[in-house]
């Protein structure tokens, strides 16, 4: 198998312009802070005055406005220039820092005797190193440390940092400042994205081939028929990515035995995917991972029949401070054209409010800017319901993110079969950071309008703000092999990377008509893509956030809902969408 390290080319930042007067210096106006601490975090004194800190700042792009209007137009069915992809370049003329931007900035870290080194493709991202004394001056911070209480995770943090005047216009955040580490996930890894089956079926036999489709668990070929995913192997080279954080790597040995088992028509020892690491990723093939990575590679590899599947893995040097999403988004920015994923499957999800908005905002628009070029990005929504808001430790719901970002396509969960419901931890609800996009007004407001009046939530999100998932599939009793043991596995986790793999094969069917893929889906779901889903009108998800806390619960309903979305797909339905044959003729 290909084994790529990730190593950022780093380019110097040209050093030119005027510089400006030493005035500017002392001229500094807040830029962004935050009112408290999050949850679980303790104020355990200054910094290190001597502490290196890797710092970036993010430049501010010529026209930001202008990419996701082009977004849009190459996403919307009733555009002229539908599923015209934008090419690498075309998107950097977007991204590229404006040259003053790029000039007064430099010209600033020369005066304090900095220099900085390019760490995205367009120039947008630039980083350096700074003692914290210094980084306290040039940015009127107060570089603090911070104890993770329940992990004795400690960080370097400042709740407020500045910027002189002059270049406030020009920088659009200083990063990592005001933002923490979401440890309450990153130290449970995939506790907090899928919940393993504790009855005594835990360790499961695998299923027989003749055995009743689904009786025994969530297997390829019970997705296969509740959806009608067609089993034959594509025709064309699809690509399609698996994103890899906090070492859950998956094993070649383990996805062999898992095809052996159930899909038996395919040659097991010839089948399988490509490592690529960002960020110093090595594929050690660590027996002691967690089931994550290989429950997402055996249903990507044991589903989309013969697609080129990748798995991008998160190193050790992570110094993003947003937990490697950063890092992700700009290393496949960074791809050539012909190197990007067509789909990308990431079964991870934080609280939306444990970064601050800025920053936040940067990774969705990075996910912008693959959508123009025409990935299909699809997120899993999280396992926990309608949320809690553990940051702030208020009764409001918490979403989640990078679910709640509009640019992508959330995946939720439903249960059981003939029908499906929705299934409990099903994470939904509405972004507290993103507005609801155009795309989505009719079908939220019908359900917001439903609701009205009899709403034992009201009051508790924000109506306005995007609505997630876009859609769901089954997320319980999925069967994965896993360091000699077969498990019964239960998340949107599992509903994310089946979806993906659907994408990749209609993307096959639409290369073969001489038709270009699929991209951004979401503008396409809520417009003609709703007349070919099935609607989950039963089931609902819920969570008690603590011990006094009332049950949070949200139903799912007839059309679009928090739960399961606009509903289920069904493959042959979607080749119907596109113009292509259904799926028996393939």
């Amino acid at each position: 198998m290909l084994a790529l390290r990730l190593t950022f080319t780093l380019l110097l930042v040209r050093l030119c312009g005027a510089r400006p007067s030493s005035h500017a210096r002392r001229d500094l106006r807040v830029h962004a802070y935050r009112n408290v601490v999050p949850a679980g975090f303790a104020d355990v004194g200054p910094a290190s005055p001597d502490q290196t800190l890797t710092l970036r700042l993010a430049l501010a792009q010529s026209d930001p406005k202008g990419l996701i209007d082009a977004l849009y137009r190459v996403s919307d069915p009733a555009s002229p220039t539908y599923r015209h992809w934008l090419s690498k370049e075309q998107v950097a003329q977007f991204v590229a820092p404006k040259a003053e931007a790029a000039e007064a900035v430099n010209a600033w870290l020369e005066e304090n005797g900095l220099s900085a080194t390019s760490s995205s493709a367009a120039g947008d991202w630039i980083s350096f190193q700074v003692p914290v004394n210094k980084a306290n001056e040039l940015f009127g911070a107060e570089y603090n440390v911070y104890v993770h209480q329940e992990s004795g995770t400690q960080v370097v943090r400042t709740l407020s940092y500045s910027l002189p005047a002059s270049l406030q216009p020009h920088i659009d955040l200083v990063h990592p400042t005001i933002s923490f580490p979401d440890i309450k996930l990153e130290s449970s890894t995939t506790q907090a994205k899928r919940f393993i089956d504790d009855v005594p079926e835990r360790l499961i036999k695998p299923a027989h081939a003749n055995s009743t489709v689904c009786s025994q668990g969530t297997t390829p070929a019970c997705v296969q028929e509740l959806y009608n995913i067609p089993a034959a192997p594509v025709r064309n080279n699809v690509t399609l990515g698996v994103s890899v954080f906090y070492g859950n790597e998956p094993h070649y040995a383990y996805l062999t035995t898992f095809l052996e088992n159930y899909r038996t028509d395919v040659d097991a020892s010839k089948t399988n995917y490509t490592f690529v690491g960002w960020d110093g990723g090595v594929d050690t093939q660590n027996p002691f991972a967690t089931a994550e990575g290989d429950l997402d590679i055996q249903y990507t590899v044991g589903v989309a029949t013969g697609a080129y599947v990748t798995s991008y893995q998160e190193g050790g040097n992570v110094t993003d401070g947003v937990s490697g999403f950063l890092d992700e988004a700009l290393f496949l920015n960074a791809l050539d054209d012909s190197e990007l994923p067509q789909v990308l499957s990431t079964s991870y999800a934080h609280f939306e409010n444990n970064w601050d908005f800025d920053v936040t905002d940067k990774i969705c628009q990075a996910y912008a800017q693959l959508g123009a070029r025409g990935s299909t990005l699809v997120f899993a929504t999280g396992d926990a319901g309608a949320g809690c808001d553990f940051i702030t430790n208020t009764t409001d719901f918490g979403p989640n993110f990078p679910a709640s970002c509009p640019y992508i396509t959330a995946v939720g969960g439903t249960s059981g079969y003939y029908p499906e419901v929705g299934w409990t931890g099903s994470s939904g609800g509405f972004s507290n950071y993103f507005a609801r996009p155009w795309y989505q007004d009719t079908a939220v407001s019908a359900y917001l309008d439903k609701i009205s009046g009899t709403d034992p939530n009201a009051g508790r999100y924000n109506a306005s703000g995007r609505g997630f998932p876009d859609l769901a599939l089954k997320a319980d009793n999925y069967t994965v092999y896993d360091a000699g043991y077969w498990l019964h596995v239960f998340g949107t986790s599992a509903s994310c990377p089946v979806f993906a793999s659907m994408i990749t094969l209609l993307n096959d069917r639409l290369i073969s008509a001489g038709k270009p893929t699929v991209g951004f889906l979401n503008p396409w779901l809520y417009s003609e893509g709703s007349k070919v889903f099935t609607d989950v009108t039963a089931g609902s998800s819920s969570i008690r956030c603590s011990d006094d806390d009332p049950l949070r619960v949200l139903n799912a309903t007839e059309g679009w809902d928090p739960v399961t979305g606009l509903g289920t797909p069904d493959f042959d339905r979607l080749l119907d969408a596109f113009g292509l044959c259904s799926s028996v003729s393939n």
